[in-house]
């Protein structure tokens, strides 16, 4: 056969991929390797390339890493979150899911050939050094990170903890390019935060989605209602800049809100294995109390899924802006017990059949993230200014308690808009009573 009509080193190597194709096929699935064609052709000319290489690079390269760039080029050319994850890489990722690894704490995907940062973590050193969701990274100290891929970029972001980092970054509204330096540091995620403010009113932050995040979301609720004996009067469930993560947490968190055997999520997928639909259990542990779901352009993946399944059901008000839009589902395919593949397998549905792929949720109610500032003191005189004035002998009263209490509201417009509906929807409630 002509194609066969080459150096004998591409004829070896040839046969010996082609038969390995076949083997691994037919242990796949045997009626469908019988239905798959091979690409010779395409076979051909990747062993034509791979003897080049060998024969002509101006230095010796090792076959392990020849072949790992060229199965990670082959899954990053499907999409953005396909990638082949290495020894390191699935080492960092098991570590990831369990809320404890190293780095600076963003999560990034690639855009028009530059890393963009979908958002920076919680309380992480990317976050603490004023890195933004949305920003554009250019430069990875003196390299230029045009031309990598996604898992080159972040494979040079790594690095020793404790050492710096300097990022070059693009960001809208800013006339030229920011430097941030960022000193790399272990990164321990505590997915689930929680307090009351402002008279009994809960606010949970949920900033990431792992393993645990549906208990610790239990715990949070039953702690909250411990602390105001039973008078929470509504929930303000804060996922803005939330990146995501595992996709049986974001099943957990909506089933901890939704009373009745309901469906949370679906997906679907070219194999029978990518199908799922989940459905609650018929338990709302916030019992009915008044919800507001706040989400921003960080808020995705499994942010997505909550905030569409709350929507759907209309169990929460949705508010903020548009969220980041990755309806897509990866699957971690191991290839040896060291190695693994991140494959997109799946599209995921909200409960009433939205596709949140490339486009998000729309809140019921957008608000954008103003910046407040507090008002000077009046100069008016005050009864306390007038000379001889009697004392407030009101013990009780304690007004650093109240500032303290308040800070949080007064330095985040979102957040006091949604606690303001949570107010005028128990007004509304109780007028219907």
């Amino acid at each position: 056969m002509k194609i066969f009509k080459k150096t004998n080193f591409s004829y070896i190597f040839l046969i010996i991929f082609a038969f390995g194709l076949i083997v691994n096929y037919q242990s796949e699935n045997q009626a469908q390797a019988a239905k798959t064609s091979l690409p010779l052709n395409q076979l051909q000319i990747f062993s034509e390339v791979y003897s080049k290489i060998k024969h002509n690079y101006v230095q010796d390269i090792d076959d392990k890493e020849l072949f790992d760039n060229a199965i990670k080029g082959m899954l990053e050319g499907l999409d953005p979150h396909s990638t082949f994850l290495d020894e390191k890489d699935y080492k960092d990722l098991k570590i990831g899911t369990r809320g404890e690894f190293g780095g600076l704490g963003i999560e990034v995907t690639m855009e028009d050939g530059f890393v963009k940062v979908i958002t920076p973590i919680d309380d992480t050193p990317a976050f603490n050094a004023g890195v933004k969701a949305g920003d554009l990274v250019i430069k990875i100290d003196d390299k230029s990170v045009q031309g990598l891929s996604l898992s080159q970029a972040v494979d040079l972001m790594r690095g020793k903890i404790g050492t710096a980092i300097l990022l070059t970054i693009a960001r809208d509204g800013e006339g030229e390019p920011l430097e941030i330096k960022i000193i790399r540091d272990t990164i321990k995620v505590k997915s689930v935060k929680y307090e009351i403010i402002d008279d009994y009113y809960a606010y949970i932050r949920i900033s990431s989605f792992q393993n645990k995040t549906g208990n610790s979301l239990i715990k949070a609720i039953s702690d909250l209602n411990k602390k105001s004996k039973g008078n929470i009067k509504g929930y303000v469930i804060d996922m803005r800049n939330n990146p995501g993560g595992v996709l049986g947490a974001a099943v957990d968190v909506s089933d901890a809100f939704i009373k009745g055997k309901k469906k949370l999520v679906f997906t679907k997928g070219k194999t029978q294995d990518a199908m799922h639909e989940f459905i609650s259990n018929n338990s709302d542990l916030a019992d009915g109390k008044p919800m507001v779901v706040l989400i921003n352009g960080g808020s995705a993946s499994a942010s997505e899924i909550v905030a569409g399944a709350l929507q759907d059901h209309k169990r929460a008000i949705i508010m903020g802006t548009q969220s980041f839009g990755k309806g897509s589902v990866q699957t971690i395919l191991p290839i040896t017990s060291r190695t693994a593949v991140k494959l997109t397998t799946a599209r995921y549905y909200t409960p009433n059949g939205r596709s949140i792929q490339a486009k998000g949720i729309t809140p019921d109610i957008i608000v954008k993230n103003l910046e407040l500032k507090a008002q000077k003191d009046s100069k008016m005189i005050k009864e306390s200014d007038l000379k001889g004035h009697l004392k407030n002998n009101d013990k009780k009263t304690d007004n650093k308690i109240l500032v303290n209490k308040n800070r949080k509201l007064s330095e985040d417009y979102q957040l006091s808009e949604a606690i303001n509906l949570l107010k005028g929807l128990n007004i509304i409630s109780f007028n219907k009573n």
